[in-house]
């Protein structure tokens, strides 16, 4: 089953004007909330994006992509900045100990900026993708944006940045998938 939606899943931009039921974001929200974080920190917040007018902004601020009007409605993803104290820097320190004195070194705002894909918000929004597509709603990633600007508009704290938008609402269309590498392109086992 899980294999079938994923053969299914393609980047939808466009949509019908057909609303989505509450019950359903509720439910793409909940596959949200149940994804796995490192340590359990669910460092991550998700607005909900119904109001036309904050989508329109929004979009003017995804440099101008208008097909993103049409969607029913926007998940932004938000990192939780995981604060210096609580071992913020470790996993990158852990990482790459070569940059280890950069990394210390580096300005608060900065690194948490370039640092906020480890935060894994990409998890809770894959689930959220595949939840929406078993109940019949495409999506669309959408990381080209002003993130400031954004955090602005929604009011958001300062420590809680918008990592990643998605576009949600039924499909105006068949929905094709694209073509995707085989096995043989993309894996390797012990040494490449």
């Amino acid at each position: 089953m899980l294999l079938d939606l994923l053969k299914k899943r393609c980047s939808l931009r466009d949509f019908s004007s057909k609303d989505i039921e509450k019950e359903k974001i509720d439910y793409i929200l909940k596959a949200g909330r149940l994804s796995p974080s490192g340590g359990n920190e669910q460092p991550w917040k998700f607005g909900v994006i119904t109001n036309k007018d904050l989508i329109k902004k929004i979009s003017n601020l995804a440099y101008n992509q208008k097909w993103i009007n049409d969607a029913n409605f926007l998940i932004v993803l938000c990192t939780i900045i995981v604060s210096d104290k609580r071992g913020g820097r470790d996993i990158q320190r852990a990482r790459f100990p070569e940059f280890k004195d950069s990394i210390n070194n580096m300005d608060k705002k900065l690194y948490s900026k370039l640092n906020q894909e480890e935060h894994q918000t990409k998890i809770p929004g894959t689930h959220m993708v595949l939840a929406a597509l078993e109940q019949g709603i495409g999506s669309t990633w959408i990381s080209y944006f002003k993130v400031e600007e954004v955090s602005k508009l929604l009011n958001l704290d300062k420590n809680c940045i918008p990592s990643e938008i998605i576009a949600f609402g039924y499909p105006k269309k068949k929905i094709k998938p694209k073509k995707k590498k085989s096995l043989d392109d993309i894996v390797f086992y012990n040494e490449n």
